[in-house]
């Protein structure tokens, strides 16, 4: 991207108040123009697609429809993805892991300062990594922390997770209870540190865990 061309934003956030908020902020950057707005995942992907924004800024709660982290997967899926920076104020594990997974350049939180989103868009639209602080700090817990112990039936049923398959399909194909598959997930999510299918298997793969 030349020097003299400002960064092309999309904006996704559910809430119309924020989007105007964050479009009066960066109206003040310099360097930075909001060429569109989505309320959706999928009007995000949408816009991605045909206007082709240099970074699109991300919620990951977007109401009732499609979730912030497919959207950012789909949206990685079209043809020139854009960069994607969520903007949000969640920063648990699942959902740090969730979203650099689906292909996430960045991850910062409401709370951060407006030089620091400047500053994030600017890395983001470049390739680089942009995280807050808290994120990154996050992030390098994980790294350190040993790896949990999981049984192998525990394994047994992460790997049916991966597989998208549900209670009742994972009890038929290891010949065990529904009931008992709930107990092994209870127990998998409490050592993942997680507390939704796709967040245990987001950590899993991360911590590589699954074969």
């Amino acid at each position: 991207m030349p020097d003299d061309q400002p960064i092309r934003v999309v904006l996704c956030d559910d809430h119309a108040m924020v989007r105007a908020g964050l479009r009066a902020l960066l109206a003040g950057a310099g360097g930075i123009e909001v060429i569109g707005e989505a309320a959706t995942g999928q009007e995000a992907i949408n816009l991605a697609a045909a206007l082709r924004p240099d970074v699109v800024l991300m919620d990951l709660q977007l109401g009732d429809g499609m979730d912030g982290v497919e959207a950012i997967r789909r949206i990685r899926s079209v043809a020139e993805p854009p960069r994607v920076l969520v903007l949000t104020t969640y920063d648990t594990d699942a959902d740090i892991t969730r979203s650099i997974e689906a292909g996430a350049t960045g991850y910062l939180l409401k709370a951060e300062s407006a030089d620091e989103l400047y500053a994030a868009i600017r890395a983001a639209a470049a390739g680089r990594t942009a995280l807050s602080a808290p994120v990154a700090d996050r992030m390098m817990a994980q790294l350190r922390a040993p790896r949990p112990a999981l049984t192998d039936r525990e394994r047994d049923i992460l790997e049916q997770l991966a597989q998208g398959l549900g209670n009742r399909e994972i009890a038929r194909r290891l010949f065990i209870s529904e009931a008992t598959v709930k107990t092994h997930l209870g127990r998998i999510y409490e050592k993942l540190g997680v507390d939704t299918r796709a967040g245990a298997v987001a950590v899993a793969k991360e911590q590589r865990l699954l074969p």
